[in-house]
């Protein structure tokens, strides 16, 4: 069996490890555009950062890596076209066209940063933030930077914001929409990490779009409103497009925003698959269709397409969206649906809150923890939670994605066990405590 993949993000390496997993036989050949394979994106904040030592740090495998494995990783080449009545790909490498055949072929051609059309966008020292070349480019124009303007106040702008910030960069970060983690996060909760943010010496700019930036040959200041601000550097954060043209050409069926599939990665066309943010997915609380650009979703897309592939059984469920993200001491986490969310679905909602101790109160070092629970208030079933505290964010998220996973309600939840030792927990959960409040509301 040949297997093409097309694709070298966590989606296509993860699919083309578990072919290999369960069918030795398989002959499976990964193309790429990238030069670097097996490395997380989510890492490249904390490079520039300088949390992690450099670049090289975090590329997990190399191509040969791979070869050992029996799986073939062609880096630096363009797929030009996928003929599926032919079952063939073409691609270029070094200026050299190459046809090759395959019984399945996956696409695993994830997303492209989306940049507006905003005047001067293509001047020097203007970036967006998708690869280890990005970031590279990055702390090198950062050498000779003292203001940087970073546009979008998602995860990744606010992570790389910080990053900047560390290694002596005055920041400003300009946002459209009214608030900070604006898909992750209630304004409520927002408002805590704006403050932690602004206390660390960024500049917060809401509700307002980057209108152009200035300079000759490269960046001299950026307008916001009617503000000039000065900057040597700007990064453009505001978003990915999943990259669907090579679906298209091969007859794929598009949603609205990617490429469809069904629960074991299969497009419209039998022997071809999809899996990462090229994918569109379900969401587990609407059962509506929407994206998902997480490496644990490609992850857990590639294992499931990976089966269909060799004929053993497997479906990927529905998504949360699960997330956690790290901003200096600060960890912010949510999975489910937000307040905001809930009510743009027409979602009768009841709101529960908790400020409690990631240690028992006595216990030196305990950190003030925050959580929000959001429960459907038909069913009293909690369908979404967020989480703010200095420690311990990650693991109540994982908690809550298996709570809400598993249809608990407020009152199972708040009579839920959970564990308990003075240096790591209070004898009542926080979680505990925000299930018992949101229960009182009903």
């Amino acid at each position: 069996m040949d297997v093409v993949i097309i694709g070298s993000g966590a989606g296509g390496l993860t699919t083309a490890s578990n072919i290999k997993k369960h069918d030795k036989n398989a002959k499976v050949t990964v193309i790429t555009s990238d030069k670097y394979i097996a490395y997380s994106p989510c890492a490249i904040p904390y490079v520039i950062g300088e949390e992690i030592a450099d670049f090289d740090t975090i590329i997990m495998h190399t191509p040969e890596d791979y070869k050992t494995k029996g799986i073939d990783v062609i880096v630096e080449a363009e797929v030009l076209d996928v003929i599926s009545g032919e079952n063939k790909v073409i691609y270029k490498k070094d200026g050299t066209e190459t046809e090759l055949k395959y019984d399945n072929l996956v696409l695993a051609t994830g997303g492209t940063p989306f940049v507006p059309p905003i005047e001067g966008v293509t001047l020097d020292g203007v970036f967006k933030v998708r690869t280890i070349e990005d970031g590279q480019k990055i702390t090198e124009w950062a050498k000779d930077t003292k203001n940087v303007v970073v546009a979008g106040a998602g995860a990744i702008g606010i992570e790389i914001a910080f990053g900047l910030k560390e290694i002596g960069l005055n920041v400003t970060v300009v946002e459209m929409v009214p608030q900070v983690f604006p898909r992750a996060l209630d304004p409520d909760m927002a408002e805590t990490v704006q403050k932690y943010l602004e206390e660390q010496g960024i500049k917060i700019i809401l509700e307002k779009p980057v209108g152009k930036i200035i300079g000759n040959d490269k960046v001299e200041a950026v307008l916001v409103g009617e503000e000039t601000i000065p900057a040597e550097m700007v990064i453009m954060s505001t978003g990915v497009r999943s990259n669907i043209e090579l679906a298209k050409r091969a007859g794929c069926d598009i949603g609205r925003w990617a490429v469809l599939t069904n629960e074991k990665m299969q497009t419209s066309i039998p022997n071809i698959y999809a899996v990462g943010d090229c994918v569109e997915v379900i969401d587990a609380i609407t059962m509506q269709n929407t994206l998902s650009p997480f490496g644990t979703t490609a992850v857990r897309q590639g294992k499931v397409a990976a089966k269909a592939i060799v004929k053993l059984e497997a479906e990927i469920k529905p998504v949360l969206n699960s997330m956690v993200s790290k901003i200096g001491k600060l960890e912010i986490g949510g999975t489910g649906m937000t307040e905001t969310a809930a009510k743009m679905n027409g979602i009768e909602i009841v709101l529960g809150y908790s400020k409690a101790l990631t240690r028992a109160r006595y216990y030196p070092g305990g950190k003030p923890i925050y959580i929000k629970m959001v429960a459907d208030k038909m069913t009293k079933k909690v369908i979404g939670c967020q989480i703010i505290s200095e420690e311990r964010v990650a693991e109540r998220v994982d908690a809550m994605s298996v709570a809400i996973s598993n249809g608990m309600t407020v009152e199972e939840l708040a009579n839920q066990e959970f564990c308990y030792a003075p240096p790591v927990s209070m004898v009542i959960d926080p979680i505990v405590f925000a299930a018992e409040d949101t229960l009182d509301k009903f």
